[in-house]
């Protein structure tokens, strides 16, 4: 395979991964990191660092907008929830460096 396949095909899949987890805004941020140990904002996080890789300027909030297709205030307004007991204590079980929002 090229390398301009790859990179559509992986693209492709970004595309729509991003659309998945805008589809399933019942899953909570902090269900996505015990399980998988990234969440919306990590993937907003790598993308503004791959902007900035490459001298594009890219504020945290238009890179939130990009993955949760709203502004991040909004998003976490219309579907955010307190996270329970057992999620607070699967996080802080959690390998990872990663905070949640």
């Amino acid at each position: 395979m090229d390398d301009t396949t790859r990179i559509e095909l992986e693209a492709a899949a970004f595309r729509t991964l991003v659309a998945h987890l805008r589809e399933r805004s019942d899953v909570q941020n902090i269900d996505l990191m015990n399980l998988a140990g990234f969440c919306r904002n990590c993937l907003s996080r790598w993308y503004r660092e791959a902007a900035e890789a490459r001298h594009i300027p890219l504020p945290d909030t238009e890179a939130r907008e990009i993955i949760y297709g709203m502004p991040y205030k909004e998003w976490q307004a219309k579907h955010q929830k307190a996270a329970s007991p057992e999620q607070k204590a699967a996080f802080s079980q959690t390998p990872t460096s990663h905070g949640t929002s």
